[in-house]
């Protein structure tokens, strides 16, 4: 029984944590290019790792070799496989995927 209880508190979570803050977006701060890895860890690292090597999520270490910052940016806006759509839109989503896409 404990062993279910925890399951459900952990699972319950992680969904909690990437569906996000719904606060102010990082584009309203006036955020920069370069805070594509600060909006990883704070929207995606809970599943696929602040480290990108994979968790409830995919490891991410290499995914420019496999896809370029546009079909990231996809991605993270459509959701695929387990990932929902619309943890990130916009500037934000664009950010993530070009840093994203840096990873060789």
């Amino acid at each position: 029984m404990k062993r279910k209880a925890f399951a459900l508190i952990f699972t319950t979570s992680i969904v909690l944590t990437a569906c996000g803050g719904g606060g102010e977006s990082s584009t309203e701060q006036g955020a920069s290019a370069a805070d594509g890895e600060q909006l990883f860890k704070q929207n995606c690292a809970s599943c696929h790792g602040v480290d990108l090597k994979g968790g409830a999520g995919p490891n991410l270490t290499r995914v420019g070799e496999e896809y370029d910052a546009a079909e990231i940016e996809q991605i993270i806006k459509n959701g695929k496989g387990g990932m929902p759509q619309g943890i990130l839109e916009g500037e934000d989503a664009k950010k993530v995927a070009e840093w994203l896409s840096e990873k060789k």
